[in-house]
């Protein structure tokens, strides 16, 4: 579902509307069998009615979290990943891109030969990309807002690790393969359980079986393994200080913010949070991972007094920062590989981790 943007936002109305055909004086025949076969495997990755159902979790830790961190989020996305940006350097010029998931926009015209269109769950970051200049919409990672064979490349970078199901992260990649064009290709990057630095420190939190159970629901459709060992702490690449605060940050300024006694979950919920002690287990992939607003940025939204109020965020006064956790789900060696296996429409032709992520590039066949 799309939600109603700011009247000042550049937004290419004409594209959107899923699964919608083109008139035919601008499509051909060939074009309209693509559709069907494009809407025929929607169809094949839509067999859950539960797919297109936002999680609890996702609301609260993925989706309201970026809400509240927007700016001091935007403030860190300034470099380019030369893998991504290699990607969309060797594409045509005049070629079509779609960015799903585009946050703050920062690949968002960076060759200028070519087209970009963005999309981002997060209204706020929306708005800091259109105030940019950009073509973007607010619009989910599991319905994209553009018809079948649209684009004629489509990236999603760092956005799957924070669907929280194996059905959902496997309709948003449904989701990239519909939009493009036969022979156009997708670049998905994730984070990866395997990290480069293994010096760094474990500052995340597992969430554990009964979390899992009792939140999201035995009735979701997923593939999880949680039994127990150590994982080291991934990190936020091309992020300053891993979203701490600066450290003149001095105290809330004014910002009238109550000390709440719950690390980060809801009070009352009865969710078991994972060991804090560095015992984690083996095949543990569902995490919350701290951002640290800081204190002067807190005062941009009103959002942090709410989370505060509703033990979605927590204050360290020792750091001079709001702490909210983030919902990842990171992925092991070849997990992503296994998750595109079943498409019928899109073959592998990259694979490769670069900067402790996972990524992969498909071609669409039909």
């Amino acid at each position: 579902m799309l939600f109603s943007v700011a009247r000042k936002r550049r937004c290419c109305t004409k594209f959107l509307g899923t699964r919608i055909y083109p008139s035919c004086n601008l499509c051909t025949m060939e074009c309209h069998a693509q559709l069907s076969v494009s809407t025929t495997q929607t169809l094949k990755c839509t067999s859950s009615s539960n797919v297109q159902s936002t999680p609890e979790i996702e609301k609260k830790y993925v989706h309201r979290v970026y809400d509240a961190i927007a700016p001091h989020f935007s403030a860190t996305r300034f470099a380019k990943w030369p893998k991504v940006a290699s990607f969309l350097s060797s594409l045509n010029s005049g070629s079509l891109v779609l960015d799903a998931g585009c946050g703050n926009g920062k690949y968002l015209g960076l060759v200028p030969s070519c087209y970009f269109i963005g999309c981002d769950i997060s209204a706020p970051l929306i708005n800091i990309c259109a105030d940019r200049g950009y073509e973007v919409v607010v619009a989910d990672a599991v319905n994209l807002p553009y018809r079948s064979c649209f684009g004629d490349a489509v990236i999603s970078i760092a956005v799957l690790h924070h669907l929280s199901t194996e059905e959902r992260r496997k309709r948003a990649v449904c989701e990239l393969i519909r939009v493009v064009k036969r022979g156009g290709l997708v670049l998905i990057t994730v984070w990866a359980k395997e990290q480069e630095d293994k010096t760094l420190l474990n500052k995340w939190t597992p969430l554990s079986d009964k979390y899992v159970e009792e939140w999201i629901g035995p009735s979701s459709p997923r593939v999880r393994s949680l039994s127990s060992s150590k994982l080291q702490s991934i990190p936020e690449m091309e992020e300053n200080a891993l979203g701490e605060p600066l450290k003149d940050s001095k105290d809330m300024s004014g910002l009238k913010l109550q000390e709440t006694p719950t690390p980060s979950c809801e009070e009352g919920s009865n969710l078991e949070m994972g060991s804090e002690s560095g015992s984690i287990g083996q095949n543990q992939q569902e995490f919350f991972v701290p951002w640290h607003l800081p204190y002067h940025r807190a005062e941009v939204s009103g959002a942090s007094a709410t989370a505060l109020a509703n033990g979605l965020a927590k204050k360290d006064d020792k750091k001079g920062a709001v702490v909210y956790n983030r919902y990842y789900h990171v992925f092991s060696e070849g997990e992503l590989e296994r998750l595109v296996s079943h498409m019928s429409n899109a073959v592998i032709v990259d694979q490769f981790y670069d900067k402790s992520n996972w990524c992969i590039v498909l071609q669409k066949t039909l």
